[in-house]
């Protein structure tokens, strides 16, 4: 096989996701060289690929602000574009209120261009992961496969932000398991369905929507029994999020089935809105997600494993590095439901910057949904809010030991990364 050589960087960031992504920004903007590796040719991972088309959670229920930073930067530009609704705050089926917002993730494509060729990120698309090389407790070089051959890549701080940690996975990090009443969340394969009667489709009340929901699943139109959906701001249509795809999504050839299988799990969705669900009539199937959107498969071991107690206290930690609201919101790997665990109308949690760094190495950190969490707590901080949240925290502190020459990422100042993330707008409690 062809190889091409190797470059060097300060800080390498595996993964363009919005994790990846913000990581990547984050960390061009204190100064660092930055190369972000992404195996799409576009940015954005479950929120353009997967077409998630919301951001979920940015406040308490009771309206305090706990994500803010670079990923309201995205919801800005987003609106510059005429991509992104306001913030808006809606009833769960389970009368709980949520806030989100809701965009087109085409042109988060575009966003994410901007961001990134703004703070001087050079990325290279197209690249997939192929092996790590460590020495001792240092990732060396990781080398990826591009359509010219294999590339060694080497940099002084490496993130894994790929979803399934894979760069960590290859280095020989260790990983959490799951309980034995736990199973992996399952994937979901987003459909854009529409036209849409936006005032008979949002007159529903969340009672009705249960129970139209309730009849569709056991009917077996429905994988699960919902009717979530995010409408596109450009149209009326709407991208639903309706499907159930009990996997592990590191597997490839289960995967390849749940991508052919959530596309049948879609067109049995779209015929029953057209015939059961008011607003719904006239709509027709416009386009499934790139990809399915994957919640869970690997999940490091890091110098701290979060937990949902933790969450629910909330503990405060001293290293505190990105804050949330979203609810403990597992997806069963069978059944319709959901297991749901409210948090209270004020009530934010912590997440600890030791949970970003994986045991036995020095120079690495994740982001995404693959940090140091259980099952329970990861159910709550996966979001991509949050996420981008925890991106922006996990570049910043990869420039810092960036600097001091690919130093221990242990070795970096709390205080010092906490008053930058302050400055830059970052919510930290």
């Amino acid at each position: 096989m062809q190889t091409l050589g190797s470059m060097n960087t300060d800080v390498l960031v595996c993964g363009g996701g919005v994790a990846g992504t913000i990581a990547a920004v984050a960390a061009a903007r204190q100064g660092a060289r930055v190369l972000l590796v992404e195996r799409y040719g576009f940015l954005g991972g479950n929120a353009t690929a997967g077409a998630v088309a919301q951001f979920n959670s940015w406040q308490t229920e009771a309206g305090r602000r706990v994500v803010a930073g670079l990923a309201q930067e995205v919801v800005d530009r987003l609106r510059s574009y005429g991509a992104a609704a306001a913030h808006d705050v809606f009833v769960m089926s389970t009368g709980h209120t949520m806030d989100r917002v809701e965009y087109a993730p085409e042109v988060l494509k575009l966003v994410l261009d901007d961001m990134v060729a703004e703070a001087g990120v050079q990325t290279l698309l197209h690249a997939s992961v192929l092996d790590v090389v460590c020495q001792g407790p240092r990732i060396e070089a990781v080398q990826v496969l591009t359509k010219g051959g294999v590339l060694r890549l080497e940099g002084r701080v490496v993130i894994d932000a790929s979803g399934d940690i894979d760069v960590l996975h290859r280095a020989g990090a260790r990983f959490l398991e799951l309980g034995s009443n736990e199973a992996l969340q399952p994937a979901t394969m987003m459909f854009r369905f529409g036209p849409v009667d936006t005032a008979r489709f949002q007159a529903l009340t969340p009672g009705e929507l249960s129970t139209l929901a309730a009849r569709g699943y056991a009917q077996g139109a429905l994988a699960r029994a919902a009717l979530h959906a995010a409408r596109d701001p450009f149209s009326s249509d709407y991208w639903f999020n309706i499907s159930r795809l009990a996997i592990d999504a590191t597997d490839p050839f289960a995967l390849s089935q749940a991508e052919i299988e959530g596309r049948r799990q879609a067109w049995r969705a779209c015929q029953y809105l057209r015939t059961q669900v008011p607003g719904c009539e006239a709509g027709q199937l416009r386009q499934f997600a790139t990809q399915v959107g994957v919640r869970e498969t690997r999940r490091v071991y890091g110098e701290h494993v979060l937990t949902a107690e933790e969450l629910l206290a909330p503990a405060q930690f001293d290293d505190a590095i990105a804050a949330g609201a979203y609810p403990i919101d597992i997806h069963p790997a069978s059944g319709g439901e959901l297991i749901y665990r409210p948090l209270g109308k004020e009530h934010a949690y912590q997440i600890p910057y030791r949970s970003l760094i994986p045991l036995g190495l020095s120079n690495a950190l994740a982001a995404g949904r693959g940090v140091s969490a259980t099952h329970d707590a990861l159910a709550a901080i996966r979001v991509m809010t949050i996420s981008m949240a925890v991106g922006q925290a996990c570049g910043t502190a990869a420039a810092l030991a960036a600097a001091k020459g690919g130093a221990d990422v242990r070795s970096v100042s709390v205080d010092g990364l906490r008053t930058l993330l302050a400055d830059a707008g970052a919510c930290l409690q």
